[in-house]
């Protein structure tokens, strides 16, 4: 019985650990991006030894591809669940995808312009193909365009080309922030309020633009 309840605490310690420097690299990406961020500086963050660090996470690259599958998965959960959904229609879907894409850069801020990075710089990592994956268009949702455009309901688009309106006009502000920042002298709760208003801004943009 002693022995089990020492693998419990054991085990729980591990985790905590692991919490502990999950959430410390976190904010080390968001300062410093996954190029500038060192090993030592989440190891700082996170107020234990760089050996322990290394213990648990071999590179910071290991490291970065969990904090991105963990919050990679939380958001394509969600929008799994409404992009299939029968009860929703077309505009509803084009709001969800906008508010949930900038709730993640939000929450994520250093994940945009690093997958953009990545991508121009080593699109057959892994990371890379976990993204690419994810971010296929989904066949229900490319019939449920089409079915609009032949009701009349939205004008004639690629698909494509409409899930590539909502991804680049939600993402981008979160890849330009730092120019932003230097040519408005804009703060970063400023930068957030601007964001929660991007939310309706760009639905309604982009559905005034196909609607017919």
């Amino acid at each position: 019985m002693t022995q089990i309840k020492e693998t419990e605490v054991i085990k729980e310690i591990r985790i905590s650990t692991e919490e502990k420097i999950v959430t410390a690299a976190r904010k080390v990406f968001t300062k410093k991006g996954l190029s500038g961020a060192r090993m030592q500086d989440i190891a700082d963050e996170a107020g234990i030894n760089k050996a322990l660090l290394h213990y648990y996470f071999r590179s910071k690259e290991k490291l970065f591809e969990k904090i991105f599958e963990e919050a990679s998965t939380k958001m394509f959960t969600k929008i799994t669940e409404f992009i299939d959904s029968k009860e929703m229609n077309l505009f509803e879907k084009i709001e969800k995808m906008v508010e949930n894409q900038i709730v993640m850069s939000m929450e994520n801020p250093f994940l945009p312009a690093f997958v953009v990075n990545e991508f121009h710089q080593n699109a057959e990592s892994s990371i890379c193909q976990t993204i690419g994956q994810k971010m296929t268009v989904s066949k229900k949702l490319i019939e449920q365009i089409q079915e609009a455009v032949n009701q009349g309901f939205i004008r004639p688009i690629n698909p494509l080309q409409l899930f590539i309106n909502i991804m680049s006009l939600s993402m981008f502000p979160f890849i330009a922030k730092p120019i932003m920042q230097i040519n408005t002298g804009l703060s970063d709760e400023l930068f957030a309020v601007l964001m929660e208003q991007r939310k309706k801004e760009v639905a309604d943009f982009i559905i005034r633009a196909i609607r017919m």
